[in-house]
């Protein structure tokens, strides 16, 4: 699972990363040679948080991973002339923001690429989605939610771009990040035993900067704890075919998120008037206070329980139940679990939301962001090409076009409010 490092934001100020289609880090790799002296040049301020040099580190960490149940052998062949992967002290660090409304949040989560995507890995994977649901009992939709959230389907891209080897990755996190050095220990042993139980190699084990692997970015101790071999084809890894990746997340629903088999995450609602507070009622109590369906449908299980949510003043509220918190389990923000299941509702045909957020816009369309990216790059502000594709890139060279026309908010949002002022220059 990401880790909550990554998370995004709830409404606002949320970091650089805001969709997985294509995401790059910004990256700084160094080699660590000689003496200290040399390191404080290098790496400054990120030198000051460690204790000692990261060769002088490795060599001190050694004995912490024997006594964890690592081999000499196996730490030898891990982390022989390891060098630290700059990128993720950078990413905590130096993370450029945005200020993002949720609106915007969930147009990006649910771009017409991704939407048509997960339609086809639907109907691709079809057969594996309804073993899922029936062996461990979460619903498709659900699975196609956090699989587009997290690697946009699997898709290559995502992999050759933005992926980079995990054990570097951890073990500079390890040594250069104190606020959590115990976890990043922890999960860097993870990612050893895994080397040493003969499930991957170093050289296999690819991704984020903070070490989340695969088709649903598994960190190493989900891997090691929680994993399943889907497939049969004896070995348990987070790559290649999605049938481990999903299986094994779905346990992770159920197990660690209290996923309960046969509800929905919740409803889009209408309230009568304002109702705050944090009760829990079934569905027909809530009725009953006159809160219905958005889409006037009625509730197909009306004793099942949900708490009211309004993220915006003025915009849609909701019903939220237990598989919603699940979501949510996987990574701590609430705007992450509502791009999950709503992401996850549009890839089986159900219809975006009814209400508007205030002040929101239309999602642009695929064509659309297309034109932006190409009116944009003609601009000289580089979107990395004309793709579809909401990525880093594009985001900033939005806020930076903002920028320097004196555009506000500048949040570097891609919408269908730009692309008419962007007409407009021409």
């Amino acid at each position: 699972m990401r880790q909550p490092a990554l998370v995004h934001g709830v409404a606002v100020r949320t970091k650089a990363v805001i969709t997985t289609e294509t995401t790059p880090r910004p990256t700084r790799r160094a080699m660590l040679v000689g003496v200290a002296g040399s390191v404080a040049n290098l790496f400054a301020p990120y030198a000051a948080r460690a204790d000692t040099g990261f060769d002088q580190w490795v060599a001190a960490f050694r004995s912490k991973a024997v006594a964890r149940g690592i081999s000499d052998e196996t730490y030898t062949r891990a982390m022989r002339g390891v060098q630290p992967d700059m990128t993720g002290l950078t990413a905590i660090h130096n993370q450029p923001e945005f200020n993002q409304q949720l609106w915007q949040y969930l147009n990006r989560a649910t771009t017409e690429w991704k939407v048509t995507a997960g339609k086809a890995k639907a109907t691709e994977y079809a057969p594996l989605f309804s073993r899922i649901a029936h062996d461990i009992g979460v619903e498709p939709s659900f699975m196609l939610g956090v699989w587009g959230i997290e690697s946009a389907f699997g898709d290559p891209v995502v992999e050759k771009n933005h992926m980079r080897p995990v054990i570097p990755s951890l073990a500079t996190l390890a040594w250069g990040e104190p606020r959590r050095r115990s976890y990043w220990e922890s999960e860097l042993i993870n990612a050893l035993m895994i080397v040493q139980r003969g499930m991957s190699t170093p050289e296999q084990m690819i991704g984020s900067w903070a070490g989340a692997m695969g088709h649903t970015q598994w960190m190493p101790e989900v891997w090691l704890h929680m994993g399943i071999d889907y497939n049969g084809d004896g070995k348990i890894s987070p790559y290649g075919p999605p049938d481990d990746a999903l299986a094994t997340t779905a346990r992770y629903f159920v197990e660690r998120g209290n996923y309960r088999r046969g509800e929905h995450w919740g409803y889009e609602v209408r309230m009568p008037h304002p109702i705050s507070g944090k009760a829990s009622r079934t569905y027909a109590a809530w009725q009953a206070l006159g809160i219905v369906r958005a889409d006037g449908q009625p509730y197909p299980q009306p004793n099942a329980t949900a708490r009211v949510w309004v993220p915006v003043a003025g915009g849609p509220a909701f019903l939220l139940g237990q598989n919603f918190f699940a979501a949510r389990s996987y990574n701590p923000a609430m705007s992450y679990a509502l791009g999950l299941v709503y992401l996850g509702d549009r890839c089986i045909g159900r219809p975006p939301f009814v209400q508007q957020f205030p002040g929101s816009e239309p999602a642009p369309t695929l064509a659309e962001i297309e034109e932006i990216q190409r009116r944009l790059t003609t601009r000289g502000f580089d979107t990395g090409g004309a793709d579809g594709r909401i990525g880093n890139a594009t985001t900033i060279a939005v806020r930076n076009y903002q920028r320097k026309f004196g555009i506000e908010p500048a949040d570097g949002y891609p919408g269908v409010g730009l692309l008419t002022r962007l007409r407009r220059a021409s």
